[in-house]
C-alpha cells in the first residue's frame, strides 16, 4: 500500500533540514518524513515507531541509508532515553505526526477502523489493553467519561449504556459501530461511530500523556535554532500543541522561542483531495533560539 506523509512539503520547508543535522522522527510509519529528510541533505535521522510492524520498513531504510539513518522501536515519549542510547545530547529538529498510519488503518487485524472489520484491539504497539477489554472492564460512568473526554461526543452516556448492555453482542469493530449508531440520529457529517473509536484508540494508546510528555523534553533537547514540528489531527492534540507552544513563546524565557508560522497551516485543497486523510491536519512549529 501507498503512504503518503501529510503535509509534507509544509513540514520540510519549515524544518529545512541542514548537513551534518540530526533530527529524530518520533512516528516512523511508512517512512516518509524521515526518506524526505535524508534526502533533502546529508544529514541523520533517528526513527522511532512503537509499532514493531513498522520494522521491514526501517530495515530497508538501513540498508539504503547505513549509518545516517537509526530506528528505535520505542514510544516517542522516550525520547530522551532514546538518544542516550544513541550517544546522543542534542538534536536539530523533532518532527511529529501524531495521526494512525495508512498501514495501521489499513490492516482490519488492528482494529483501527470500524471500515474494516476485525477483532476490536486499536493498540499501536500490541502491549496492554485492547479497546474490546477496555469497554469490558470500565464501569459504564467511566466508560461514558472516556467517550466523553476524549471523543468529546455529547451523546457518551447513551453510547456507554447501550455498548454495555449489548457486550455479549460485542467482538468486533463492525459489532462496536453498530452498537454505537443504534443510539445516534443519522443526521451527523461523519459517521456516527467516528468519536467513540477515536476516544477509545486515544485512551488505549494513552496519546495525550504521550504527547504532553515528549513536548516537555523536546525543548530542551534542541540545539539552537533547533525546531520541533508537528502535525495533529483533531482538535485535542492540537490544543495540547498549541497551549505548550503559546506558553513558552509569551512565558519567562520567551526570547528563547519563535513560532515557526503565526497561524495554524492546513493542508492545500489539492493535497486534500489527492489525501483524503489530511482533511483534519493541522501543523505548528516552533524554534528554540538559544
Amino acid at each position: 500500500m501507498e503512504h503518503s506523509p501529510v503535509m509534507l512539503k509544509e513540514v520540510l520547508s519549515m524544518l529545512s533540514p541542514r548537513a551534518k543535522g540530526v533530527y529524530f522522527d518520533g512516528t516512523f510509519g511508512g517512512g516518509g518524513y524521515t526518506r524526505a529528510m535524508l534526502e533533502a541533505d546529508d544529514c541523520r535521522v533517528i526513527a522511532c515507531d512503537r509499532d514493531a510492524a513498522v520494522g521491514t520498513v526501517a530495515d530497508e531504510f538501513a540498508r539504503v541509508y547505513g549509518e545516517r539513518f537509526r530506528f528505535v522501536h520505542s514510544k516517542f515519549s522516550r525520547i530522551k532515553s532514546i538518544l542516550d542510547d544513541c550517544g546522543l545530547e542534542k538534536l536539530d529538529g523533532i518532527v511529529l505526526d501524531l495521526g494512525v498510519s495508512s498501514f495501521q488503518l489499513a490492516d482490519p487485524a488492528r482494529g483501527f477502523s470500524f471500515r474494516l472489520n476485525g477483532p476490536l484491539d486499536m493498540r499501536m504497539g500490541l502491549c496492554g489493553n485492547t479497546a474490546l477489554e477496555i469497554i469490558r472492564k470500565y464501569q459504564e460512568r467511566d466508560l461514558a467519561n472516556i467517550i466523553y473526554e476524549f471523543g468529546e461526543e455529547p451523546f457518551s452516556r447513551s453510547i456507554a449504556k447501550n455498548i454495555k448492555s449489548s457486550l455479549n453482542k460485542i467482538k468486533t469493530t463492525e459489532d462496536l459501530a453498530g452498537v454505537v449508531r443504534a443510539c445516534l440520529r443519522k443526521t451527523r457529517k461523519i459517521d456516527p461511530a467516528t468519536k467513540t473509536f477515536q476516544a477509545l484508540r486515544i485512551f488505549v494508546n494513552d496519546e495525550l500523556n504521550e504527547l504532553r510528555s515528549v513536548l516537555a523534553d523536546s525543548v530542551e533537547l534542541l540545539r539552537p535554532n533547533g525546531k520541533v514540528i508537528v502535525v495533529s489531527f483533531h482538535s485535542l492534540e492540537d490544543r495540547i500543541v498549541k497551549t505548550f507552544f503559546r506558553s513558552l513563546i509569551k512565558g519567562e524565557n520567551s526570547a528563547g522561542f519563535k513560532s515557526l508560522n503565526k497561524k495554524v497551516l492546513t493542508p492545500a485543497p489539492r493535497e486534500i483531495l489527492a489525501n483524503p486523510r489530511a482533511r483534519s491536519a493541522k501543523l505548528r512549529g516552533l524554534a528554540v533560539l538559544k
